[in-house]
């Protein structure tokens, strides 16, 4: 195949980009931990970690899991916001040589236990307000140790141990100081051990494991800093990070990207309090931050976020949902900076396409695939298409996962035999190389016999003045089949859905106009901020 995007890349970035020395996450880290040591790695609202601090914290958890038999190979869960703690357990299970399982803390106890039971996990690091959603289901197989973190900074434990509050169960602070004492040995991890099931809905929709081994997160963690690392013109990176660290695209993004390159992470525990959001802003100097279409869009219907110094803003970039027109111009204008957008999934650790870091306005594309990528659009045949043909996304690089945690009739269904990874979203690409999503495949609307694409109608309706939020659904039409129907949340609270009617009248075509128009005071969303068309659906059945 011929990459007809790098043409398009900008200066200085590569067209392929290798492991380096590394043979897994460990090594990167030990050796960023010598490098930078005395910078910090992690800030947040109960205080900062240097490097020297994160890797003396994460040896102490590595040695307190090997004492306890965990060793290589050995899947240990973690089901923290983002808070000091999350980075010292990260590190620490992978030091051990274990797999790390990312658990929303939101979750209820039946999604906790699919997770543990699925993934085999011996061991759970928790928020211990959130011990209830465990003890539910207490009788987990294999789960036999529970870690229980409170607020605060890991680095300052208590000087005194407590009585565990029940059998098994521990306090992090307590274990860290028995770790401090006991020996650790040094792992030995190669490119092909498992480094994280990271659960998803996947490509067909149940909820499985992507299981990424080191070389798949090493190699897109180096993609990603030959992408990102010209923009940051030799400053020191400092990226806020507001989506949460469980989160495939904030982990690699945001906390390995920034410790491949010694940055600092703004840790921001609640991005939905939006005032200490903001003044987190406020007190830290930051030069790149990362988020979704929703956490952009409500950032900038703050005032006080429209007052920060936004001179020193170098990187903007947006991905895990489709980044609208309205919301990418008025985020230039505020702050002088491009919002650039880029596309991926959990099971390409994320990183599989980026907007040039040159490109200083909304172009409507996800960018160009990332060094060593290769995307191909593909018929439902599995045939390559022609530039300029709509079908399916799929992608080939060494960052694509392993496949799905035992099961390998699902891996058959998503990866092909020549190794292309079968997304389930539609797109196109164009003769210079920028992809353009459509929409996903079962978000498609058939209005007599022609498709009609949600994120269009979203795009479209996002523009006007009037409106806060959208989200476009098929509904039932006894004439056409479908019909489009869209869920707005307003901004002008005088907005009608006749005034609706009238902006799409000259920007849609008769059938993908909407037909009905509901309005509501908020819009269900995922805990990354993705707004949830399927329980949209889901109201309507």
């Amino acid at each position: 195949m011929e990459r007809t995007w790098l043409k398009s890349y900008p200066a200085g970035v590569p067209a392929d980009v290798d492991y380096g020395s590394y043979q897994s996450i460990a090594d990167m880290f030990t050796d960023c931990m010598q490098t930078y040591k005395v910078r910090n790695a992690f800030t947040s609202t109960d205080g900062s970690l240097t490097f020297e601090e994160v890797g003396r914290l994460s040896r102490d958890f590595a040695a307190w899991l090997q004492a306890m038999g965990i060793g290589k190979g050995t899947r240990v869960a973690i089901m923290l916001p983002n808070c000091l703690n999350y980075p010292v357990a990260l590190y620490g299970i992978i030091r051990a040589g274990c797999a790390v399982v990312n658990v929303n803390p939101q979750y209820t106890s039946r999604e906790l236990e699919h997770q543990l039971k699925d993934s085999g996990a011996r061991a759970l690091v928790m928020l211990e307000e959130s011990y209830p959603t465990l003890e539910a289901i207490r009788g987990v197989e294999r789960l036999e140790h529970v870690v229980l973190v409170t607020s605060g900074n890991p680095s300052r434990p208590n000087s005194a141990t407590r009585d565990s509050p029940l059998e098994g169960v521990c306090r992090l602070s307590d274990v860290l100081l028995k770790g401090a004492q006991l020996p650790f040995r040094p792992v030995n991890l190669g490119r092909d051990d498992v480094a994280f099931l990271q659960y998803t809905g996947g490509t067909t929709g149940s909820s499985k494991a992507a299981k990424l081994l080191h070389r798949n997160i090493v190699i897109n963690i180096e993609q990603a800093a030959a992408w990102f690392s010209p923009g940051f013109k030799g400053e020191t990176p400092a990226i806020v990070t507001a989506m949460p660290l469980y989160h495939i695209f904030s982990l690699t993004v945001n906390c390995l990207l920034a410790m491949k390159l010694g940055g600092v992470n703004i840790l921001i525990a609640n991005p939905r309090d939006i005032p200490a959001f903001v003044a987190a802003l406020r007190a830290n100097p930051f030069n790149m931050i990362t988020g979704v279409n929703t956490l952009y869009n409500t950032l900038l219907n703050n005032a006080d976020f429209r007052t920060l110094d936004f001179s020193g803003l170098r990187i903007c970039a947006a991905g895990g949902m489709p980044l609208q027109k309205a919301v990418a111009d008025e985020w230039k204008r505020v702050t002088g900076c491009p919002l650039l957008e880029g596309y991926g999934l959990t099971e390409t650790s994320p990183c599989a396409t980026m907007n040039p870091l040159d490109q200083d306005s909304y172009n409507g594309s996800v960018g160009l695939p990332m060094p060593s990528t290769y995307i191909s659009i593909r018929n439902e045949s599995n045939e390559e298409l022609p530039v300029g043909d709509f079908g399916e996304i799929c992608i080939k690089g060494p960052q694509v996962m392993d496949g799905y945690w035992e099961q390998p009739d699902e891996t058959a269904k998503a990866i092909s035999a020549d190794g292309y990874l079968h997304t389930g979203d539609i797109g196109v690409m164009d003769r210079n190389g920028f992809l353009r999503i459509v929409d996903r495949k079962k978000d498609m609307i058939i209005v007599s016999g022609f498709n009609v694409y949600p994120t269009e109608i979203e795009q479209v309706i996002g523009m006007h003045p009037g409106v806060l939020e959208v989200a476009a659904v098929g509904v039932s039409d006894k004439h056409s089949g479908e019909a489009v129907k869209v869920y707005v949340v307003k901004k002008d609270p005088g907005l009608s859905a006749q005034a609706i009617f009238e902006h799409c009248s000259d920007k849609l075509t008769g059938y993908k106009r909407p037909k009905h128009v509901e309005f509501r005071a908020e819009l269900p969303k995922s805990n990354v901020g993705k707004l949830l068309r399927r329980a949209l659906r889901q109201d309507l059945s």
